[in-house]
């Protein structure tokens, strides 16, 4: 089982990103895949998970409105658009098997997002 996740950078506030996760050794149709972050100096967090399976979608409450999760389970990938993004949304992310990371044995190396003015 593999994950990349892919597709951070720098960004002025209110601008988009978007995220990709590409998976692989396991299938979409079966498995939850969330997205975390970290900034530094803070604990890590969920930001949205996807269970493809029965079609739910998660989002915290600082994130709803503004992103959005998706995936392609044809071409194993899991995405996050980001829109209208704050400084508070600066930080390393990270896509796993799982939308609790207590319970995610798979992480990908993660891709840095930075908002700035």
């Amino acid at each position: 089982v593999q994950l990349q996740a892919s597709g951070g950078g720098l960004v002025q506030i209110g601008g988009s990103l978007r995220l990709s996760c590409a998976v692989s050794g396991f299938t979409l149709d079966y498995y939850a895949v969330g997205w975390f972050r970290q900034a530094p100096g803070k604990e890590r967090e969920r930001v949205s998970c996807i269970v493809s399976s029965i079609g739910a979608t998660y989002y915290a409450d600082s994130v709803k409105g503004r992103f959005a999760i998706s995936s392609d389970n044809a071409k194993k990938m899991v995405y996050l658009q980001m829109n209208t993004l704050k400084p508070e949304d600066t930080g390393v992310h990270y896509c796993a098997t799982d939308c609790d990371a207590a319970t995610a044995d798979y992480w990908g190396q993660g891709t840095e997002v930075t908002v700035s003015s």
